[in-house]
């Protein structure tokens, strides 16, 4: 896999934007199916996938528990 999937937020950002989950589940799509942008007969499957990831994305941020991270 490409080591240059660059990261999207801080660890310790207590706010993540639906627009930075959706970033990150594109890039990756991109990256696993190595298409920028998918052929017309693709691209129902393609924007599932991106769906699929954000909503994986955004429950695991909302499960993950940072040490010595400051309160809400």
């Amino acid at each position: 896999m490409c080591r240059s999937i660059k990261t999207l937020r801080e660890p310790y950002t207590p706010q993540v934007t639906d627009a930075d989950v959706e970033a990150a589940a594109l890039q990756y799509v991109r990256k696993i199916s190595g298409f920028r942008a998918p052929a017309a007969h693709n691209a129902a499957a393609f924007d599932a996938a991106v769906a699929a990831v954000a909503a994986a994305t955004r429950t695991l941020l909302d499960e993950l528990v940072v040490r010595g991270a400051r309160p809400n």
